[in-house]
C-alpha cells in the first residue's frame, strides 16, 4: 500500500486567501462582482469562484463597466487602474497583498525622490516577470520608468556609470536575486550609488527550503499547480532538482497511473496559489489507482 503524504506547508499564501475570502463574502450576499484578472493562478479555483458567480474581466472590460463593484487580487493594480474605476464609479474592493502594497509605496517613494534631482541619472530596477500582474502595478509606481529584468543573465543591459536601485518581485527567488546583487555591485562605477531592497515575501521564500526536505523524502513527488504560476515554476523547479522523479500536474487527471509503478512512498505539495482541496483530490485518485 503507498504512503501518500500532502505537504502542509503547501497551499495558499496569505494574501491568495484573504482575496479569496473577500470574493466569497461578497457573493455570499448575492452581489454580482468582477474581478480583474484570474483571482489566483490556478484554473480549478477559478472555475469554483466563477460557478459562485465571480466574473472574471480584463483591462479592457474594466473600461466598459460603470457602477459596480470589482475585486482587485492580491497581485496589486497600478495607480491608472484606481484612476479609470473613480472616473467610471465602480466601487474597489481592493484585496492586494500587504506585503505588495507596501513594495509598492516603497517604489514610488524612491521614484519620487530621483524625480526632484536635477539629472536624472538613476535607474529603479526590478527583478521580476516582464508582464506579470504584480510586476505591471510595481512598474505603474514609475510611470513605466522602471527596468525589469527577469533573471541575472539581463543585468547586463544597465548602466553601470548611473545610479541604480534595485527591488524584486515578492515571489522570486532569492539566491537569484543575490547574484544579481552581487554582478551589480562588482560592475557599478565608484561615481555611481548602488542599493538594493530585499523585497522579497518571506513567507514564499521559506517554502524553498520547507519544499526541498519534503521532496527528498518521497519516491515520487507530484508538485500540484496552474502552469500560469510564477511562484510555482520556482518551487517546482526547486521539487525536480532535489528529486527528479517530479511531476508538474494541474489536476488529478493529469496523474499517470504509469508513475506509481514500483513506488512506496508519494509526496503531494504545491504553490501559494495551489487550493488544499485539490492536493486532496489527487490523493484519493491515487488512492483510487492503488
Amino acid at each position: 500500500m503507498l504512503n501518500i503524504e500532502i505537504d502542509n506547508g503547501s497551499g495558499f499564501c496569505f494574501g491568495v486567501t484573504t482575496a479569496i475570502q473577500k470574493a466569497e463574502e461578497e457573493l455570499a450576499k448575492g452581489n454580482r462582482l468582477y474581478c480583474l484578472g484570474d483571482i489566483v493562478h490556478n484554473g480549478m479555483e477559478c472555475e469554483r469562484l466563477r460557478a459562485m458567480g465571480l466574473i472574471t474581466i480584463n483591462h479592457d472590460d474594466l473600461r466598459e463597466l460603470h457602477d459596480v463593484k470589482v475585486l482587485l487580487r492580491a497581485h496589486g493594480e497600478p495607480p491608472e487602474t484606481y484612476e479609470l474605476a473613480r472616473r467610471n464609479h465602480i466601487e474597489i474592493i481592493d484585496a492586494t497583498c500587504p506585503v505588495v502594497l507596501q513594495l509598492q509605496k516603497r517604489i514610488k517613494k524612491q521614484y519620487d525622490a530621483n524625480s526632484q534631482q536635477p539629472i536624472a541619472n538613476s535607474q529603479i530596477v526590478i527583478f521580476g516577470k516582464k508582464g506579470h500582474a504584480e510586476v505591471l502595478g510595481l512598474v505603474g509606481q514609475t510611470h513605466s520608468d522602471a527596468i525589469v529584468i527577469e533573471n541575472v543573465d539581463e543585468v547586463t543591459k544597465l548602466d553601470f556609470s548611473r545610479d541604480i536601485y534595485l527591488y524584486s518581485q515578492t515571489t522570486k527567488s532569492l539566491d537569484e536575486f543575490h547574484r544579481i546583487i552581487e554582478y551589480i555591485q562588482q560592475h557599478i562605477s565608484p561615481m555611481a550609488t548602488f542599493k538594493s531592497f530585499d523585497t522579497i515575501c518571506r513567507s514564499v521564500a521559506n517554502r524553498m527550503p520547507n519544499i526541498s526536505q519534503f521532496a527528498t523524502k518521497h519516491d515520487l513527488i507530484l508538485f500540484v499547480c496552474g502552469r500560469k504560476s510564477s511562484n510555482g515554476k520556482v518551487l517546482y523547479n526547486e521539487c525536480l532538482r532535489v528529486n527528479p522523479n517530479t511531476h508538474l500536474i494541474e489536476g488529478p487527471d493529469e496523474i499517470d497511473r504509469q508513475w506509481l509503478t514500483g513506488i512506496n512512498t508519494v509526496g503531494i505539495c504545491g504553490a501559494t496559489s495551489t487550493p488544499k482541496w485539490l492536493m486532496e483530490q489527487c490523493r484519493d485518485a491515487i488512492i483510487k489507482m492503488e
